[in-house]
């Protein structure tokens, strides 16, 4: 029967896959029941961390460290045990989650929040010629849009803005923002403690071509401590083993001989002001606070409160004693993983987060702000997820009721526009022609220096980063076929720190990428230059700008839409750990595109959902 006529569809016979357990995800599984879906199966590599409990409903505290989809399986039973759902405690980008896992579905609906997840279910689903409902939230902000092959936009037809990230001078010499000094915070972490990554080193940059200073000349004024505080010839790591991980030259090194060396930069600080070093023995003489350790820890799980500099001093001490002893309880060559819900690791990216802060004249963060910038997180609002939660549903009514022209993408505003409206509906938007997914033959451009560019750097910051691809075959087009990435391991090792130029890539050169998982072909134009900008290593052409100018419609609604971006954290540079099946709270704003329609004539005069679909949300939304 037609929601036309009042009446919503039969939907306990379909099948549908729920694409995450996490914030909206429980909402969705909840009104999924209650509307009457028998047939469900639900997805999510998570598990049940406490921050979740205050949004995510179908969890308790008992549940904590439990799969996030097998427990959101038996909540959403308790509401209707007759239901048949499936639980998966793993990743939607699992090869077994092939095309034909997906042509088994009606519908897919999308609960993830990170981009790399979204990217492949979009495909997936284009190969399968599934519905796809997309979904995001960023705290009072929310969109819903409907995705089919051929008919509506996909995911990736618009570019998003790319993840931000920042110069390494910056982080290393001129940090100017907090968030600079969070990212080298994490950095450090990293170096002392985990993984080290030439790409992270947190020691001044004598290459800053901004300095122009001449090192030699300038050594003899640096103010360097002793042997044990001179780590250019050892790693950091190796540096701070050699010490026993003394947390007072450790401090010393970071915060005063380091910050010394930087001030000989003379011409960094012509126009900015100096930092200020700071020594540990100086500040325990002339600390006023002489509330022991007890109370200092006490104090800090209020995680609003910015504590004073031998505070921070006292917490970068404290976290560094523990690290170490975790370091030491793992065995020798162990390496930790920076977590934000990790205390230890939280608060040493804490205190040496707001130590580089004071040094370069910025107000301290609190560790609660820290965590958000450092754990790229925008705070969730349960009642947002909800509402979108409803909204996924009522679009797969109609989906399912085969009525898809009456689906549209609809966007949660935080204030009411001009029509004094929270929900804002738009006609879906046709496909792109230019989009390098859904195109009849998707085809890109790259910018780079083949004399440069290594097989690896193709493999995993372009076709696997970039452009999304998850077990890619690449060859060049050079009427032999020649392969020159394999998806089958150890296969075509032997090229990755080779160049393209070796192989006889030159400019104009054609490769032909496949994902035969997500049954994706991408035709790669190779177009070389000799330089690019500084820390670039290739441009994608032909790209549409990140923000598009805003559209021509009342500019007060605009801004009632795009404003809500006010509440979003600013980015960690961190790129791990960013292709699991979508579950982290790192990168919510991943599949929210927060704008008005592109044509104000296509806001709708009649009301956005019947009589029916509104008892059906508001069942859902507080049954």
């Amino acid at each position: 029967t037609s929601l036309s006529k009042g009446q919503p569809p039969a939907v306990s016979g379909w099948g549908v896959l729920v694409v995450g357990a996490g914030g909206i995800g429980c909402e969705l599984l909840k009104n999924l029941v209650l509307t009457g879906f028998k047939n469900i199966e639900v997805i999510d590599l998570d598990t049940i961390d406490v921050s979740n409990l205050n949004r995510q409903f179908l969890f308790q505290k008992k549940h904590v460290g439990k799969s996030k989809a097998q427990v959101a399986k038996e909540s959403a039973l308790q509401f209707c045990p007759s239901a048949n759902i499936t639980a998966y405690h793993d990743s939607i980008m699992n090869p077994e989650y092939n095309v034909e896992f997906f042509r088994k579905f009606m519908l897919v609906m999308n609960a993830l929040d990170n981009r790399a997840a979204r990217n492949h279910v979009n495909r997936m689903c284009l190969a399968a010629d599934i519905p796809l409902i997309e979904s995001g939230t960023a705290g009072y902000l929310g969109q819903v849009t409907v995705i089919k092959k051929g008919m509506t936009e996909c995911y990736e037809c618009q570019p998003k803005p790319a993840q931000k990230t920042f110069p390494g001078c910056t982080i290393r010499n001129t940090p100017s923002e907090p968030i600079h000094c969070i990212v080298w915070a994490k950095y450090l972490f990293n170096q002392l403690f985990g993984e080290e990554d030439a790409d992270q080193e947190v020691s001044p940059d004598t290459a800053d071509p901004e300095a122009a200073w001449n090192p030699e000349e300038t050594a003899a004024r640096a103010t360097a401590s002793d042997k044990d505080g001179d780590i250019k010839r050892v790693s950091t790591k190796e540096w701070a083993r050699s010490t026993g991980y003394d947390s007072v030259k450790l401090f010393n090194k970071l915060f005063k001989d380091d910050i010394m060396y930087l001030l000989t930069m003379d011409k960094l600080w012509k126009k900015r002001k100096a930092p200020t070093p700071l020594d540990w023995h100086q500040l325990e003489n002339s600390a006023h606070d002489t509330c022991n350790k007890e109370q200092l820890f006490a104090q800090r799980l209020k995680d609003q409160q910015v504590l004073d500099v031998w505070g921070y001093c006292q917490l970068f001490q404290h976290s560094v004693e523990t690290l170490r002893s975790q370091l030491q309880e793992k065995g020798e060559g162990a390496e930790l993983v920076w977590d934000k819900d990790d205390p230890p690791a939280m608060d040493f990216v804490t205190a040496a987060a707001n130590l580089r802060m004071h040094i370069f004249s910025m107000n301290m963060k609190s560790r609660f702000d820290v965590k958000s910038m450092a754990g790229n997180i925008i705070p969730a609002i349960a009642t947002t997820n909800a509402v979108i939660a409803g909204l996924i549903v009522l679009e797969g009514l109609k989906i399912l009721s085969g009525e898809l022209e009456s689906c549209r993408t609809i966007f949660l505003n935080k204030c009411p526009n001009l029509r004094k409206k929270l929900l804002v509906p738009c006609v879906l938007d046709p496909p792109s022609a230019n989009c390098y997914v859904c195109a009849s033959k998707p085809e890109v451009t790259v910018k780079l220096n083949v004399h440069k560019t290594m097989v690896l750097t193709l493999q995993d910051k372009i076709v696997k980063e970039r452009f999304g691809m998850v077990a890619p075959d690449v060859q060049i087009e050079d009427g032999k076929g020649t392969i020159l990435i394999s998806s089958e391991e150890g296969e075509t090792e032997g090229n990755n720190n080779k160049f393209l130029s070796d192989f006889g890539i030159r400019n104009g050169s054609r490769l032909q990428a496949d994902d035969f998982l997500q049954d994706y072909t991408l035709l790669i134009n190779v177009l070389h230059v000799e330089d690019l900008e500084r820390d670039v290593e290739f441009e994608v052409v032909g790209e549409a700008p990140d923000k598009a100018p805003p559209p021509q419609t009342n500019q007060e609604e605009v801004n009632s839409i795009t404003n809500g971006n006010k509440d979003s954290a600013q980015p960690s540079t961190s790129s791990k750990g960013q292709h699991r099946s979508g579950h982290d709270a790192n990168a919510m704003t991943g599949g929210v595109n927060i704008q008005s329609c592109k044509n104000d004539n296509k806001h709708l005069s009649v009301p956005l959902i019947s009589s029916i679909e509104w008892k059906v949300f508001f069942v859902c939304l507080f049954q």
